[in-house]
C-alpha cells in the first residue's frame, strides 16, 4: 500500500528538511554513546603508547596506559571496550597454549581494567589466531583448520576468559559448533550471566589486513581463512549460521565486516529479532581517517555518518575505533 497518498504540490518532502530543529525532530534514527563498543589493542611492557601504522591515530597500549585510556573514555560515556592481544612472537605455538593461559594479556588487562573501572563493560574474542604461529583462528594439521580439536581450545579459553572478569565473549573463530560448546561450558562452570556476542556473519574478508598488523599475526597467515569464514557472495549461507548461534546460546550476533554488508544487518534484524551489531572494522577506519587526514572529509560529519548508516540498517551497537572521537561529538551536542 502506498503510505504518500498526495501529490506535489500538497506533498513537499522538503518541508520536513527545512532547517535543523525540524531535521531532528523527524529523524529516524539516533546515534548515541551508548551504542559504542571501543576496540582497542594491548601488548606487553608498561608505561608503552605505540602507534599502530596501518592505523591512523590507534595505539597499542600496555596494560597500565591501557587502564588510564580507558578512564577516559569511561568519563566520556563510553561502556564498553573490547580488548585484543599483540601476543609476543615467542608465545605463539602451533598448539596454542597461549589461548587458554588465564595470565594472558588479554586476561591481565581484563582483571587490571575491573579493578580500576569495575562498571566498565569488557569483551574478550575466543578465537585462537592472536596465539597461532599459522595465523589462523583454528588449530591446524596438514594444512587443514581442525574444526572439533579446535573446539575444546575455545572451550578452555572462553572459561578463563570468564573467570578473568569479562563480560562479553565473542566467538570470532567462525567453527561450526562453537557458540554450543562454549555456552555448555559457561553454564557448567557457574558462569551463567556470561554474555555470548557471537561473530555469527563473519566474512573472508579483505578489510582486515590493519587489523592483522594491530595485533602482529600478519606475516604468520599460511594461506587464507576461506573455509571457515563467510563467502563475501552468500547471504542465504550467513542467515544459517546465523540462526545456528542463536540456537546454541548467542545472546547477541554480529556482522563482520561492517558497511560493505550493511543489507546483512537489516536482514538479521528484521528476520531474528535479536540485539544485531557490527564491526566497523580496521580496513573500513583505515579509509575513512585516511581521508579525514588528507582533507577529503570533514571529520565529524564523516565519523557520525558512517555510524549513523548502521543503526539506520537496524544495528542495536557498533564496534568502532572511532567510540573516543564519536563519544566527544555527541557530549558536545
Amino acid at each position: 500500500m502506498n503510505t504518500y497518498v498526495t501529490d506535489f504540490p500538497s506533498r513537499r518532502g522538503r518541508r520536513l528538511r527545512s532547517n535543523p530543529w525540524i531535521r531532528n525532530l523527524v529523524a529516524e534514527n539516533h546515534v548515541t554513546i551508548n551504542d559504542l563498543i571501543w576496540p582497542v589493542f594491548v601488548r606487553e611492557g608498561t608505561n608503552t603508547t605505540e602507534p599502530v601504522p596501518e592505523l591512523p591515530g590507534i595505539n597499542r597500549y600496555s596494560i597500565d596506559t591501557l587502564v588510564e585510556q580507558v578512564i577516559k573514555v569511561s568519563d566520556l560515556g563510553i561502556r564498553c571496550i573490547a580488548v585484543f592481544p599483540c601476543t609476543p612472537s615467542n608465545l605463539k605455538n602451533e598448539t596454542c597454549e597461549e589461548a587458554w593461559n588465564s595470565g594472558n594479556l588479554v586476561n591481565k588487562t581484563t582483571q587490571a581494567i575491573k579493578r580500576k573501572i569495575p562498571e566498565m563493560g569488557v569483551m574478550l574474542d575466543v578465537a585462537l589466531d592472536p596465539y597461532n604461529s599459522l595465523g589462523h583462528d583454528g588449530l591446524v594439521r596438514n594444512g587443514q583448520v581442525l574444526n572439533d580439536e579446535t573446539l575444546e581450545a575455545l572451550r578452555k579459553q572462553a572459561l578463563v576468559q570468564a573467570d578473568s572478569g569479562a563480560d562479553i565473549l565473542g566467538p570470532s573463530d567462525m567453527m561450526d559448533g562453537r557458540v554450543k560448546v562454549i555456552r555448555e561450558a559457561l553454564e557448567k562452570n557457574s558462569y551463567q550471566n556470561t554474555l555470548i556476542l557471537s561473530y555469527s556473519a563473519k566474512f573472508a574478508s579483505s578489510f582486515y589486513g590493519p587489523f592483522r598488523s594491530a595485533i602482529g599475526s600478519s606475516g604468520n597467515l599460511v594461506g587464507d581463512k576461506k573455509t571457515y569464514q563467510l563467502d563475501y557472495r552468500n547471504s542465504e549461507e550467513a542467515l544459517r549460521d546465523v540462526a545456528a548461534d542463536i540456537k546454541e546460546g548467542a545472546d547477541m550476533v554480529m556482522v563482520k565486516p561492517g558497511m560493505p554488508y550493511l543489507d546483512l544487518c537489516r536482514q538479521i534484524k528484521e528476520k531474528f529479532k535479536i540485539p544485531t551489531f557490527a564491526y566497523q572494522v580496521s580496513g573500513e577506519y583505515a579509509m575513512i581517517a585516511s581521508g579525514i587526514e588528507k582533507g577529503f572529509f570533514d571529520k565529524n560529519q564523516v565519523i557520525i555518518e558512517s555510524i549513523s548508516c548502521f543503526k539506520r540498517a537496524g544495528c542495536d551497537g557498533v564496534l568502532t575505533y572511532f567510540a573516543p572521537e564519536l563519544a566527544k561529538i555527541l557530549n558536545s551536542t
